[in-house]
């Protein structure tokens, strides 16, 4: 009886942060696990007059379907790429730009400096994709500068071979200031004793940095790397659909503007469905592949 009264008196004394707990719970009941429910899709000839029980089993039908399919396998690949081009640059760029934000020493200059990089976070993406069109059109700034050093003016928004290295290279412009906020927490909770200890030792700045530093963020960058390996088949839909056209399909179409373009604009729902299905299997094999590793060489893991 006491051990309940006394539940009940902490449940009383901290209501006021169960009720900030209850709006993100009911967000994630309403859009994260209820509509889980829709996966039946992937199993049935979806008829949207039928509804998701009423339709007929198809079993794995369009699972099938869609490995037989080229332009999947195209998307897959094109995925897996840019995915790889993400985590091989942008990954390290937000942690290299915490250490050198940590580096500088006048107050005023750091905060300015934190300020201006993580408002590029906030711009929209259309206006993101609008500014880099409109710096590398063949009119544009970025032809202006090729031309004064003697290049020739190219349409690189139609060109293929681009259309990875402008992504990265946005994609570190809108997000390396935010992603690094959480590099910098963790580097400001280091013990500044370890530091004074290295000074009295004789080390500068790059001991420092090298063997204080990074090891003491290594779990935090441990953390972020196996999350993003949690979302390897998950690049931006707005920017890529944004960026494509006809000319760059071979290397921009991705599996969600695949199931986009199948499942809206096609109206072939199941199949859409089924392919979102194995995406996100994927990315859950691959989330839980490198938690494994990451507990068995470093102690450090989500779960």
């Amino acid at each position: 009886m006491k051990k309940g009264e006394d539940r009940r008196r902490l449940l009383y004394k901290n209501r006021y942060l169960y009720a900030m707990l209850l709006l993100p719970l009911i967000y994630f009941i309403l859009f994260k696990y209820k509509p889980m429910y829709g996966i039946l899709i992937a199993f049935k000839d979806f008829k949207v007059r039928e509804g998701i029980l009423g339709s007929a089993f198809a079993g794995l039908k369009y699972f099938r379907q869609f490995l037989e399919d080229p332009d999947f396998w195209n998307a897959f690949k094109n995925t897996i790429y840019l995915s790889l081009w993400q985590i091989l640059i942008c990954f390290p760029v937000p942690i290299l730009f915490a250490l050198f934000v940590n580096e500088i020493r006048w107050g005023k200059l750091k905060g300015l400096v934190q300020r201006v990089c993580c408002f590029p976070h906030f711009v929209s993406v259309v206006v993101t994709v609008s500014l880099m069109i409109t710096l590398v059109s063949r009119d544009g700034l970025v032809n202006q500068i090729v031309m004064a050093f003697g290049g020739s003016a190219k349409s690189y928004m139609l060109d293929s071979s681009w259309f990875r290295p402008l992504y990265v290279i946005s994609d570190i412009w809108q997000e390396m200031g935010w992603s690094a906020i959480i590099y910098l927490a963790a580097i400001s909770g280091v013990d500044t004793q370890l530091y004074e200890a290295c000074e009295i030792d004789g080390g500068g700045r790059l001991m420092k940095l090298l063997h204080i530093t990074l090891p003491c963020i290594a779990g935090t960058i441990t953390i972020m790397f196996i999350l993003r390996m949690g979302s390897i088949m998950t690049v931006s839909f707005d920017k890529v659909l944004l960026m494509q056209n006809s000319n760059t399909y071979n290397t921009s179409d991705v599996i969600s503007t695949f199931v986009y373009r199948r499942g809206l604009q096609g109206m072939q729902y199941s199949y859409a469905t089924a392919v979102g299905l194995v995406e996100s299997l994927i990315s859950l094999f691959f989330l839980g592949i490198t938690n494994f590793v990451s507990s068995k060489l470093s102690d450090t893991s989500l779960f």
